[in-house]
Parts: structure tokens; sequence; C-alpha cells
């Protein structure tokens, strides 16, 4: 095929990754061994995170791929109404677009079956499929570790990440979207989020995430490891526990919010579009960290994860109430 070219337009933000067609059941605490009903969206942690960035209003493009059948047909027709740059989403008539199905069971931590096949679409996305000007262009490029993992896709992308290096004017954020199924062992794992972080402005996880990158557990202890390594910002996720923001010159706890958790898929995704706004916007350490805290707790409120993904406004509103339940009073 030939390699893609040069945009005019180059978007604000570039995420990379994975893409799927996501099957919620919608009976809470109830497992796959129970009756369940189906509601059917898109994801795939990347996937969301465009999605979470185009509600924002930036001109935000996923490079991924699906397969040529009707899901794949079904995701692009989506992506382009929810207002997501598709032209970096690529076709492979060798595998199916991969499926994904959720029970909330329990809500915070929903089980998750992948149908990925051998070779999921979005781990063949070679080189040539996106424009060296637009990686180098773009302002934000948001790259998941999950990218990192298999096939021409893991290849691309630490090209990508080196052809990019690091800079002053715009941002790499690494997010340790960590699925151990990915990975041969939780060793190539952390080596590849390593070689990652060494390109990266910006890093974010939760604790278990950031124990496979850098091999500690206590928050502060991570967030000194990443700065020393070169990240002008680091972030960990904490659950139930909030988020820890840190620069080089600050770092603060921003306290969780009052909601209550239908299911946590997504909340992460939706912290990365509303990050990747606070970037964009070029927020200070403390207004950034406390507008993606609620986004995500936003989407921890809601039922399936890309088409829930909030405005700027809800956000605020959220923000200001401390939490969903400040608004339903």
């Amino acid at each position: 095929r030939m390699p893609a070219q040069p945009s005019t337009d180059v978007p604000d933000v570039i995420t990379v990754g994975r893409v799927s067609v996501d099957l919620y059941a919608q009976e809470v605490h109830a497992s796959f061994t129970d009756p369940q009903t189906f509601r059917k969206s898109i994801g795939g942690s990347p996937t969301n995170v465009a999605v979470a960035a185009a509600r924002h209003g930036h001109h935000a493009a996923v490079v991924t791929k699906v397969g040529t059948d009707a899901l794949g047909d079904y995701v692009i027709a989506l992506l382009n109404e929810w207002g997501v740059d598709t032209r970096y989403v690529g076709r492979d008539d060798s595998a199916l677009t991969p499926v994904v199905l959720a029970a909330l069971a329990p809500p915070e931590e929903p089980q998750i079956i992948f149908y990925r096949g051998q070779a999921a679409p979005d781990t063949t996305v070679t080189q040539d499929e996106l424009p060296v000007d637009d990686v180098r262009g773009c302002r934000v490029l948001w790259m998941s570790q999950g990218a990192l993992a298999l096939g021409a896709t893991a290849k691309s992308s630490f090209a990508w990440l080196e052809l990019r290096g690091r800079s002053d004017d715009r941002d790499t954020v690494l997010d340790l979207d960590y699925r151990p199924t990915m990975w041969s062992s939780v060793h190539e794992a952390r080596a590849a989020a390593q070689r990652a972080i060494a390109q990266s402005s910006v890093v974010v996880g939760n604790r278990t995430e950031c124990e496979m990158a850098v091999g500690l557990d206590e928050p502060d202890a991570i967030v000194d490891d990443l700065l020393e390594r070169g990240v002008r910002l680091a972030i960990v996720k904490l659950g139930g526990g909030g988020v820890l923001v840190a620069d080089s010159s600050d770092r603060m706890r921003i306290d969780p919010l009052d909601i209550d958790v239908l299911c946590g898929l997504g909340a992460g995704d939706a912290f990365g579009g509303a990050l990747v706004h606070g970037l964009l916007s070029a927020w200070d350490l403390e207004r950034i960290g406390r507008f993606a805290n609620g986004a995500g707790a936003y989407v921890a409120t809601q039922l399936t994860c890309a088409d829930a993904m909030p405005t700027t406004t809800m956000v605020d509103e959220v923000v200001e109430h401390g939490g969903t339940r400040g608004l339903q009073e």
C-alpha cells in the first residue's frame, strides 16, 4: 500500500492503540453465568481517550485498525458521528474486529473477556500508516502501553516515540494501560514501559500499572522515580483514594469525589481525555488534576465508556459539586 500522505491539518491529539466493539451487561452484580442482556458500544482505551478529547472540543484522531466486517463499519461510523478523525483507522481483511464482554460483578472492577483472535487488526498497524510530519506535528501524542505489546503496531509505536522524542512545545503521553493477557510476562511489559517512558513527557497509570512499569508501589516513590527518568508530569491514579499529580516543582493529592459507582470501565479513559484537554489548555498542575479526576468520577457512574464521555461543562459541574451525588440534590 502507499504510505500515508502528510496531513495539511494535523490533529491536536493522536492516540495509538486498540479498538473493539464492547458489549456491556446491564445487570449489576450479575456474572457471566447469570442471565444477562447486553448493550453495544465501542471501546479500547486509546479509542475512548480520542472520543473524550473530541468531546472537549479538540481535533482528535486514533491510530488503529478494524476488520473489514460489519463491526468494523460500526466502529468507523460511530467514531465519525462523535467527531473523531478516522483518517488513521485502517481495515484488515485477515482478522475480525475484536469484541469485549463486560459484566458488572462487581461494578468497581467489572469482569472482562477479550475476543481478539490470534492477531487482532489493531496489532497490524505499520509505520508508514502514520505520516512522519503528523507524528512530530501533533500537540499531544497519546501512546497506550497496550500498543507496545504485539505485532507490527508495537514496532511502529516505538519508532514513532523515537521519531517524536521529548520536546518543550508538545507532549508525548504514555498511558500505562496494562492488560496482562497481552504480555508474556510482567518483565517484558516493564522493559517496554521503561523504553517508552524515556521518550515521554507525561506518564499516567494506576498503582498496579505503575508497579508494573517501575517496580514500586508507594505513590510518592513512583512519581519520584518517573521524574528522575525525565518525565515532566507524573500522575498516579488511586481509585477511591483520588489521584496524585506531580512535576519537578510541586505535587498534590486530589481528593476523591462523592459518587455511586455503576461501572469502573472507562473512568481512566475519561481521565485521559480530560488530561489531554488540560495539557492543550496549558493549565496548572492542580487544575489538570481536579478536572481529570472529575471526568473519571463522572464516567464511573455510567454504564458504557465511549458514549458516556462528558463535555467540559459537565465535568466542571461535577468538580464544583464535589461529585455526582451533589448534582442530584
